[in-house]
């Protein structure tokens, strides 16, 4: 079975990479931008095909495709960091949405018989309501972001496509994932590499961060490549699932998880440019729908993947 992976070379995608190359019979193939960053996935390079290809351009998106003729697709490139769609929203929105019709006016084209996972988001609920928690596939989206904004469109896409032309997608809807290699532009791996420059004497002992109130449903990367993978293998196409572990957690929490983790002493200073012009306030999932058709649960316990994600960066060499 021929698997193609867009967005490999990123956080979720190198982890579904390496969860790709333990399966019997699957041969790996990637799409990856010319300056794409490949260090996710320099330890598996000469195991995986790769394609050159912009899939904002519909010329190159289909002649990748062509050449791979994949029997599954995993969609998982994007403009993912939901405050860089407050300074470019329109990068985020032709990347997302236009990238992906692309994928999907290629297969269509091309008559392509294959399975193909869209990698929706759960800040497509938006602004939910106390009574609306835990958050079911039936929840109304209510997008507070131009990224939320952009998933929406790629989920509604997705649907669009299983009914006109019954293209054979699953949409799935991952809550916050985290863990080794998560850019540290995203909350649990910002305070995890700020802890480990503390650690190495490269900082003064002050953590910065942003809203901590918030909560979040978060869930080991792993857990969520594996929820990928079953998404294809068992999901209804056209159906709609959250990937979610069922529980949710303060940011504040978590960031002193990680200091108690850290053996440090810090201070807490909260900076404006941190802050959002909106956020959700909470975001947790009901994963009932996907357990149910896929059998699958998240199995790496939260304090686990919040140690591996400190180890990670203490592997990752200072630069000062």
């Amino acid at each position: 079975m021929k698997v193609l992976i867009t967005g490999i070379t990123g956080f979720a995608g190198s982890h579904l990479a390496d969860l790709c190359l333990t399966k019997k019979d699957v041969e790996l193939c990637g799409i990856i931008r010319w300056r794409s960053r490949t260090e996710n996935i320099d330890h598996i390079w000469e195991r995986v095909k790769l394609v050159e290809c912009d899939l904002r351009d519909a010329t190159s998106t289909r002649d990748a495709i062509e050449e791979i003729r994949p029997d599954w697709i995993f969609h998982l490139a994007a403009q993912s960091f939901v405050p860089t769609s407050w300074n470019a929203p329109t990068e985020s929105l032709v990347t997302n949405i236009i990238g992906q019709l692309n994928v999907f006016e290629a297969v269509r084209k091309i008559k392509l018989d294959c399975r193909i996972q869209i990698a929706c988001s759960s800040e497509e609920y938006g602004m939910v309501h106390p009574d609306e928690v835990p958050i079911r596939e039936t929840n109304p989206l209510r997008p507070l972001s131009p990224y939320a904004v952009s998933k929406v469109g790629q989920d509604m896409l997705a649907y669009q496509y299983y009914m006109s032309y019954r293209t054979d997608v699953v949409r799935t809807r991952g809550f916050n994932h985290t863990g080794p290699r998560r850019p540290p532009i995203f909350v649990c791996s910002d305070f995890a590499k700020q802890l480990v420059d503390i650690e190495r004497g490269l900082r003064p002992p002050v953590i910065r961060v942003g809203n901590l109130e918030a909560r979040r449903d978060f869930t080991d990367v792993r857990d969520i490549a594996r929820g990928y993978w079953l998404a294809l293998e068992k999901g209804r196409s056209g159906e709609v699932y959250n990937l979610c572990s069922g529980s949710s957690h303060r940011i504040r929490d978590v960031l002193d998880m990680l200091v108690a983790m850290s053996g440090l002493t810090v201070e807490i200073a909260q900076e404006p440019s941190r802050m959002r012009p909106s956020d959700v306030p909470h975001l947790e999932g009901d994963n009932a729908k996907f357990a149910a058709d896929t059998g699958w649960k998240p199995v790496i316990p939260f304090e686990q993947t919040l140690r591996d994600l400190l180890d990670f960066w203490r592997g990752v060499p200072a630069r000062k």
